[in-house]
């Protein structure tokens, strides 16, 4: 039985913080303290429960979890959501603000206030959350707590004497921290005897329970039985369980304002859970729908193909699964003329990529190749009509083009002071321009560049940390579509187009880049018995060009002197085959090869 809590005891928040600052660790801590998971059954980063977020140590999904905490002789429930920290699940942190009144700002006492941190910040002021400034791992020996408060108040203007400071990991600090979520956070607004209205903020589907939907009640109360309707699918259902996370799911009698939990209703499907809708009472007069969420931007794009043909069904169905838990994911079905049948898909950033991809070859064991990612252009045709383009092979000629535009985000890079140089160097040498340079300790700069997207996403990240030696963070934000002087590259084999090796890129890079991908090709593609021509063209001009050459046959090697015309007659007839062989023979391009292209088009 859950404790009987006044709304005014209900404290929901989240923590938010760059990568690696200890959001899951301090959750596992005030899990302990607040006696929701007993000792023997804690292990680290508990609410990762996911195993690749295990392997790679990050949290990927929204976490939510009720406690119960007394203070002042007084029991209040604490709803805790525990969200990523890369940038690419910025939408999984959007998203569990709209469930939230405030929000635990949780920065590393060795490593400062990083660009994800300013991000989170001034997201969560915008959502009118009530800021709670922390310092963690103050356990370690060369911790400058003092200094990284500083740093809070010059870039996010919280109070540094008012910023607590803990150890996730050995538990100091933490009681009192609870004792100022409790103070600090305001209580939800709501009526719990209003007519029910509920924000779905995630979904997941149990293959006993059919689709569970995680809901925070804004009015009303929930119980089961309860006959309800999702508004935006405006579908009824009957309520079979309602409860909370703690952290497992634990079936209570009901849940009222400001309350955060789960309801199913054997829902078959889980598209019909819409993320973002409204659930309510069935009945004549439903509450209002609540605004729900911004439909999320994919920004990158790329094809996934089943290395073997035979697993295109089974792609699809593991694609359909995952699509459905995460609704920041697309995919439509495409043809290659190299990979057959295949997928072609939107993630939000490079990362997301990364995880959808180890996800499916994990938990759907199908074996993938993957097409070189792209991002999203704009294409102003010539009789004004404006097309977005996901992959190289819908660029048309360049005579129906009248202007073509590339994304361009906002990339605020954070490192310290030595290293602003190599930094700057590397944002100009991918067409950077800069914007500012603010110094937020005496040690440590945050520069803001605009930058084509396509830049950022192959390899910046990587290139930073190798030019700052480790110490440099990025964030980024999208600021929209400008014009630009690009290109389709089309990579050539004998004469025939390779479309799946088809890249947009600038005009000045495109000889360089066309080189690199023909120079990749010969070393991977096996001597035929006949020449191949790769090339790289730009419309009909060919850039660059590679010749794998023809197996050669001594035909004369049986000819021990004797008249020349008779060797020039046998050199004739093997041209004259080589020619024929020409006309009909295919080339072969290993798979090798190609995911050698793939990387020199990551480059």
């Amino acid at each position: 039985m859950k404790p009987e809590v006044d709304c005014t005891h209900i404290r929901n928040f989240c923590i938010v913080a760059h990568i690696d600052h200890g959001k899951s660790t301090l959750a596992d801590r005030l899990l302990e303290m607040t006696g929701t998971v007993e000792k023997r059954e804690m292990k680290a980063q508990l609410l990762d429960d996911m195993e690749l977020e295990r392997q790679r140590g990050i949290t990927i999904k929204a976490r939510a979890v009720s406690m119960y905490h007394k203070h002042k002789g007084e029991i209040y429930e604490l709803n805790l959501i525990d969200t990523p920290g890369h940038v690419d699940f910025q939408y999984e942190v959007s998203r569990s603000f709209a469930c939230c009144e405030g929000a635990m700002l949780l920065v590393d006492a060795f490593q400062g206030v990083e660009a994800q941190t300013v991000a989170n910040g001034y997201a969560a002021l915008e959502n009118d959350l009530e800021i709670l400034p922390v310092i963690n791992k103050i356990d370690l020996v060369h911790h400058r707590a003092d200094e990284v408060a500083q740093e809070m108040e010059q870039s996010l203007g919280v109070e540094a004497e008012m910023v607590a400071k803990v150890s996730a990991k050995t538990g100091v600090g933490v009681d009192d921290l609870l004792n100022k979520i409790i103070e600090q956070v305001p209580p939800p607004k709501g009526d719990p005897k209003a007519t029910l209205q509920a924000m779905v903020f995630d979904s997941n589907y149990d293959d006993y329970r059919g689709a569970i939907t995680y809901i925070r009640v804004m009015n009303g109360t929930i119980r089961k039985g309860d006959k309800i309707r999702f508004l935006q699918q405006n579908t009824n259902h009957d309520v079979l369980e309602v409860g909370q996370f703690t952290p497992l799911r634990k079936a209570c009698d009901y849940l009222s304002a400001g309350e955060v939990g789960y309801v199913i209703c054997n829902i078959k499907s889980i598209k019909e859970v819409h993320i973002g809708d409204t659930i309510s009472t069935d009945c004549a007069t439903p509450a209002e729908a609540l605004t729900g969420y911004q439909e999320p931007k994919r920004m990158v794009y790329c094809g996934l193909y089943p290395s073997d043909g035979q697993d295109f069904s089974e792609l699809r169905d593991a694609l359909d699964k995952l699509a459905i838990n995460d609704p920041s994911f697309e995919f439509e079905p495409e043809t290659s003329d190299a990979l057959g049948f295949g997928f072609r898909c939107g993630f939000l950033g490079l990362l997301h990529m990364e995880i959808i991809q180890q996800r499916l070859e994990q938990e759907s064991d199908i074996d993938l190749v993957q097409t070189a990612p792209n991002v999203t252009y704009e294409i102003v045709f010539t009789n004004g009509e404006v097309k977005r383009i996901h992959k190289p092979q819908d660029v048309p000629g360049s005579g129906d083009i009248a202007e073509f535009r590339q994304p361009v985000v906002r990339v605020n890079l954070l490192q310290p002071e030595e290293y602003v140089g190599a930094v700057m160097k590397l944002c100009q040498e991918r067409r950077g321009i800069q914007q500012s340079t603010e110094y937020l300790s005496p040690t440590r700069v945050m520069l803001t560049y605009d930058l084509p997207l396509a830049e950022v996403i192959y390899d910046l990240h990587d290139k930073l940390k190798s030019a700052t030696r480790g110490y440099g963070t990025m964030d980024y934000e999208l600021l929209g579509y400008f014009p630009e002087s690009l290109i389709r590259l089309d990579i050539l084999v004998n004469g025939n187009r390779v479309d799946a090796l088809s890249v947009i890129c600038h005009r000045a890079d495109a000889e360089r880049r066309g080189r690199a991908v023909c120079k990749t090709l010969k070393s991977e593609i096996s001597r035929h018995m006949f020449e191949i021509a790769l090339q790289a063209a730009i419309g009909g001009r060919i850039v660059a060009r590679e010749t794998v050459k023809a197996m050669r046959k001594n035909v004369t090697a049986k000819c021990y002197g004797g008249d020349i015309s008779r060797k020039k007659k046998l050199w004739a007839k093997q041209r004259e085959g080589k020619k024929r062989m020409k006309s009909i023979g295919s080339v072969d391009i290993p798979q090798k090869a190609f995911m050698a292209v793939l990387d020199t088009g990551d480059n």
